[in-house]
């Protein structure tokens, strides 16, 4: 029987898929850039050369962010940025403009969710969810787009999805309603502002634990305890490996690809038994129990 080995690792942090200084005088946003994956995005814009903008509505985020992107020497400005108020996001560009220039690169990366049955859903965690991960997004695009069209300049988007944009998301079905919002809109802008040099992408990612995992994505992983045999590449990702995509996509030699959301997941998104497991109700995977109307 031929032994079941997996997609080869990646190479080390520190490696770079592109030529040295392929962002060189370029200024890339990451909202939610301080910590996790977004950390990991800019880190490697960075390592690339660009100036490195990290926006956030907390304090201490950006304080991570900052002293994490200083250690490889990028140029970094954080600024503090509310992505559900437009003014807030304004100001943040503002920011940007006054240090390094009109910034070329947005990473819309940002992002709210938390697993709950619907039925269980309060109006105010939908709202609060659509409202940071489908709003805030379009709303920094926007302010991105229109910079670059008063500006006639063209520039690059990247919005961070989600594979369930496809599926449905059962348990979480505020973030995949908003996820999908995401994914077209990625289709629908590529075409609205291409014509104009502006190109947006859409980038999703697997599985890629860190240290900033929330507690109930960290708790999943805690009862998975044979995690990489779970995946089709038997192993789960790298960080770095998420942000080589992110910088090929918003380099000089992904520009022609636009409106595509690009999976970076080792096909786990893609996996299908041939038999189907007893299906077990979300309100039991999440030990809720039997749902009244009192709760």
């Amino acid at each position: 029987m031929t032994e079941m080995t997996g997609l080869p690792a990646p190479p080390p942090v520190g490696e770079t898929a592109l030529k040295p200084g392929t962002f060189a005088g370029q200024t890339v946003v990451v909202t939610g850039g301080g910590t996790g994956l977004g950390k990991a995005i800019a880190s490697e814009f960075g390592r690339l050369g660009a100036n490195l903008v990290i926006a956030s509505r907390k304090p201490e985020h950006l304080q991570a962010g900052a002293a994490a992107l200083g250690e490889i020497g990028a140029p970094v400005l954080v600024v503090g940025c509310d992505i559900r108020e437009p003014e807030s996001i304004a100001a943040a560009f503002e920011a940007a403009e006054d240090r390094f220039g009109l910034p070329d690169v947005l990473v819309n990366n940002a992002a709210a969710n938390f697993p709950v049955p619907a039925e269980d859903m309060s109006p105010n965690a939908w709202r609060t969810v659509v409202d940071i991960t489908l709003n805030g997004t379009f709303f920094c695009t926007r302010e991105f787009g229109r910079r670059h069209l008063a500006a006639g300049t063209p520039g690059s988007i990247i919005n961070v999805g989600a594979s369930y944009a496809w599926t449905g998301g059962p348990g979480f079905s505020h973030s995949a309603a908003a996820k999908a919002g995401v994914k077209n809109m990625v289709e629908s802008l590529a075409v609205e502002w291409g014509p104009y040099g502006i190109q947006v992408n859409g980038l999703v990612p697997g599985l890629f634990p860190h240290e900033d995992m929330t507690d109930d994505i960290s708790g999943n992983l805690d009862r998975t305890h044979d995690k990489d045999p779970c995946q089709p590449a038997l192993r789960v990702g790298e960080r770095q490996e998420l942000g080589w995509a992110a910088t090929f996509l918003a380099s000089p030699y992904g520009r022609f690809i636009s409106g595509h959301t690009l999976v970076v997941d080792g096909a786990n998104w893609q996996r299908r038994s041939l038999t189907n497991p007893p299906v077990v109700s979300v309100r039991d995977q999440m030990g809720r129990g039997d749902f009244t109307l009192d709760d």
